[in-house]
């Protein structure tokens, strides 16, 4: 599949719709070679501003999909459209599935040991025929990283879904994408935490309506206030940037 490319603000998001995401990832698995899957949100977005190293692993990635409406309603503005969201959890979800029934077998990195643990029970429970390559926690030092990448690699998983947080995973699968040798790696941040039970989704209208940020900051406001203010302004200062900086004047009155 051929994958339309487009550049926000020197962020480059796939023009991928969630359907067309999963093809390509199966792909990606039937090649047996090493590839990384990037989702890119407001956060992120706004990170990769300052993070050149991030930023270069996104542009470089073999495929980025849109996590957020605002992106997807900022790509239509630039007259660039982006065709749908693909969001981290939701395609963890779809690629559990997939791999259910491909027989694929997957490899769960990051969060506490009872928080992945319970992400691989959950999964085994939902579909009995997953094949899980392995598991473990996300708690290691820089220098254990190298025989964590060697772990996985003798595992043989086809997919890996790594749980850490931006831009650390992003750096860690870029660093070790090749010793791991595995197909399809895909970060999927605080994920884990979703399936296990630890924090729940916001529904879906709060979704569609690109306020999934919010939901999570109603549920621990004093934790995640300053970030989700600061990110959001940060966010609508990049976008109106991009806005003026590509969209013809007369476009922008209308």
């Amino acid at each position: 599949m051929e994958i339309a490319k487009s550049f926000i603000s020197g962020v480059r998001i796939d023009r991928v719709s969630m359907d067309e995401t999963v093809t390509q990832c199966d792909q990606f698995i039937r090649t047996r070679v090493p590839h990384q899957v990037v989702v890119v949100n407001a956060a992120k977005l706004v990170k990769a501003q300052t993070d050149k190293y991030l930023r270069h692993i996104i542009n470089e990635a073999d495929l980025v999909g849109a996590d957020g409406m605002p992106l997807v309603w900022l790509s239509k503005l630039l007259g660039d459209p982006i065709p749908g969201r693909v969001n981290g959890t939701d395609l963890m979800e779809k690629l559990v599935e997939h791999a259910a029934r491909k027989g694929y077998s997957i490899y769960f990195l990051g969060a506490k040991l009872e928080v992945v643990r319970k992400v691989v029970d959950t999964y085994k429970e939902k579909y009995p025929d997953l094949k899980v390559a392995g598991y473990r926690d996300g708690y290691f030092n820089p220098e254990d990283e190298t025989a964590v990448a060697d772990e996985i690699r003798a595992s043989g998983a086809d997919i890996i879904f790594l749980a850490f947080g931006s831009p650390k995973k992003e750096k860690f699968v870029r660093d070790h994408l090749f010793r791991m040798n595995v197909p399809l790696v895909h970060g999927v941040g605080g994920s884990f935490d979703v399936v296990a039970g630890i924090t729940k989704r916001a529904p879906v209208w709060m979704q569609n309506a690109g306020l999934e940020w919010f939901y999570r900051f109603l549920q621990e406001p004093s934790r995640m206030w300053k970030r989700y203010l600061f990110t959001n302004v940060e966010f609508m200062a990049v976008a109106a940037l991009e806005v003026f900086r590509r969209v013809p004047p007369f476009q922008r009155a209308a």
